[in-house]
């Protein structure tokens, strides 16, 4: 029970269609993953113990009056951070950085040229290799206009100049497109970089072992 359970990942829920097909991409890898609303307090993020964090996207915007926000402490536990699409406006927002309207909405296919190849795009499988270029899903009207102190631009887009950025020091990251959906070819492959290299998970989870641990808690309770 201890070795399925000392490696997990947690996701935090704002609001998105995909967030349950983040947690399906996560334990595909072999890591167990659970998801928590965006609200839930930090005392228990902390009792759970997960090694890395995922923040999901959201229909909403950081501005809206009623945007789901997350707080603020996240970011000081020493875990690793991955926000995607909201996740990295909400990271760029809350750290001192600035989103603004998108002049032209992404929603769809694009084309993101990499940057910095290492990290969560260490090993991808790239369109041209001259300009390193994936092929990735948007959804997304606010884009990142200033990137938050100790972040790096790592990707951008034709519409989009920071397309994904990191903090390594911290060992926060942020996209603005979703790895989770198939439309993402090279999105599992950036998940497991996270999961794995960046979080040091191991792919050691299974149903099979989750079913017979709970057997034997449930056992132990009784």
């Amino acid at each position: 029970m201890e070795k399925d359970y000392r490696d997990k990942i947690l996701i935090l829920d704002f609001g998105a269609q995909y967030t349950q097909l983040i947690a399906r991409r996560v334990r595909e890898g072999k890591v167990y993953s659970e998801i928590f609303s965006f609200n839930v307090p930090v005392e228990r993020i902390k009792a759970f113990s997960p090694k890395g964090i995922i923040l999901s996207g959201s229909p909403a915007s950081v501005y809206d009056k009623d945007a789901p926000i997350c707080n603020p402490e996240v970011f000081k536990l020493g875990i690793p951070v991955l926000g995607i699409c909201y996740g990295m406006q909400l990271i760029t927002h809350l750290l001192g950085g600035r989103v603004a309207k998108a002049m032209k909405r992404e929603y769809g296919r694009a084309e993101l040229i990499i940057d910095d190849d290492s990290d969560i795009f260490k090993d991808l499988k790239t369109q041209d290799s001259r300009l390193k270029t994936i092929v990735v899903w948007m959804s997304h009207g606010d884009r990142i206009e200033k990137q938050p102190e100790g972040f790096t631009p790592i990707a951008h887009t034709g519409s989009s100049p920071v397309a994904a950025m990191k903090d390594r020091s911290r060992k926060f990251y942020a996209v603005q497109f979703h790895p989770e959906v198939v439309h993402t070819p090279e999105g599992t492959k950036i998940l497991q970089n996270f999961i794995y290299d960046i979080c040091g998970c191991r792919p050691t989870w299974t149903m099979a072992s989750f079913i017979d641990s709970s057997v034997r808690s449930i056992k132990e309770m009784v």
